[in-house]
């Protein structure tokens, strides 16, 4: 599924906002004096699509030597490019895991009834 900035959304859960966004059925995480409900099948437009996928310093290490190993290992003694390798080579596990990691997908919508939601999961909403 694919949510792009200016595309129409529908929400695809009920949902309670109290404090911050719940879904329907789950306790909210502090008490409140009141909450606000939208049903699930209300629309909007989608005006900010933000993807992150945090990086550890490993991966970030792994993708600043790979880069070098790719433009200058070529050019290196051979010593020192095995040795750059090994290194590369000792941290592929965290690049691995880091590249089978999901995206964290979060939204901003506003619903055509001019409400709107800041910083909500993608997968709560279906493109239309």
């Amino acid at each position: 599924m694919t949510l792009n900035e200016g595309g129409r959304v529908r929400l695809t859960v009920d949902l309670r906002l109290a404090g911050q966004l719940v879904p329907a059925g789950e306790a909210p995480p502090e008490a409140g004096a009141g909450f606000l409900a939208l049903a699930a099948g209300v629309e909007g437009t989608v005006e900010r699509v933000d993807e992150d996928r945090p990086q550890s310093q490993e991966v970030r290490e792994y993708e600043r030597l790979k880069s070098l190993l790719d433009d200058f290992g070529h050019q290196m003694p051979p010593g020192s490019r095995q040795q750059l390798e090994e290194q590369v080579g000792s941290l592929e596990p965290a690049w691995t895991a880091y590249q089978e990691r999901g995206l964290r997908l979060t939204v901003r919508v506003r619903f055509d009834n001019g409400f709107v939601i800041d910083d909500a999961p993608g997968d709560l909403f279906l493109s239309v």
